[in-house]
């Protein structure tokens, strides 16, 4: 069995709870998710199963659209809302207010992620230093934020917008640089993320809908890579392609592409040095 398992991530849960539902459910031995969803978060999480955990890095860099409420006047360490507050403000800034900066964070940046994070420090996590209270830097990482959207006021000091962005962009990081630059804090008290890629929350399934679909809620890998520009390679060459072989490939091509011969998905490629190159391979 391969493909991916678009699921509606529970609040509550970690992805790694997910993934070893889906595993256990489908009883297969590969399985893991295209990107993180913290317990706090909601919505897409794409989860590969059998070869499609080969997709990770590709499915990873893809671009994110969350919805995420922000509720000014304090800080938590964590800068979401599961977090200690260590510090308080009394100043509140107004939707006008907000809206005259959210320009000044669209675009490419470079953004300091929050200590509470995934973020490597000497092969140890970001997180696991922060909660031993050990000290450490983190560096700044290039994002891209395609736009943020604040798309209601839902209380005196807490606001919900939609952002989109790139891959590794962290939204508690918008947050709190959204405040700091008004002379505030806020704290991000609730996020949902609403597509990945080509998937969105629509196309996804609850924990409770996968477990009565099971194998059927698998999305074949034919279909999952469906936005990828399409290469039919010759059926002449059929062979050397089940056996590994490079062949000679001179065209100009957004990379990666998916590669298909005899209408069977071989997997992505790329163009190294005149040469087609196969990675990840995805056939059985």
């Amino acid at each position: 069995m391969k493909g991916l398992v678009v699921i509606n991530k529970p609040k509550g849960w970690t992805s790694r709870d997910v993934v070893n539902k889906v595993r256990n459910t489908l009883h297969v031995k590969e399985s893991g998710h295209m990107g993180t969803l913290d317990p706090q978060g909601e919505g897409v999480l794409l989860v590969g199963v059998g070869k499609a955990t080969r997709l990770f890095d590709t499915l990873l860099q893809k671009d994110k659209i969350y919805r995420a409420h922000f509720t000014f006047g304090y800080e938590t360490d964590t800068l979401d809302g599961d977090g200690k507050v260590t510090e308080k403000t009394s100043v509140i800034p107004s939707k006008q207010e907000i809206l005259s900066v959210l320009d000044k964070f669209v675009g490419e940046c470079d953004q300091l992620p929050p200590a509470y994070s995934a973020k490597n420090i000497n092969g140890v996590r970001a997180y696991d230093l922060a909660r031993k209270g050990i000290e450490f830097e983190l560096k700044p990482s290039r994002v891209n934020i395609y736009s943020i959207k604040l798309l209601s006021q839902d209380s005196d000091n807490t606001f919900y917008f939609e952002i989109h962005c790139s891959a590794g962009t962290y939204i508690r990081s918008i947050c709190r640089d959204i405040a700091y630059a008004l002379g505030s804090l806020a704290t991000m008290t609730s996020i949902t993320r609403i597509k990945t890629g080509k998937f969105t929350i629509e196309d996804s399934v609850t924990i409770e809908q996968f477990l009565e679909l099971k194998e059927k809620a698998v999305i074949p890998l034919e279909v999952a890579l469906s936005d990828f520009t399409r290469v039919d390679i010759d059926e002449q060459y059929y062979e050397k392609l089940l056996n590994g072989v490079k062949l000679d490939f001179e065209r100009q091509i957004a990379e990666p592409f998916t590669v298909y011969c005899k209408n069977e998905l071989f997997g992505l490629g790329e163009v190294v040095e005149g040469r087609l190159k196969i990675k990840p391979y995805l056939r059985d």
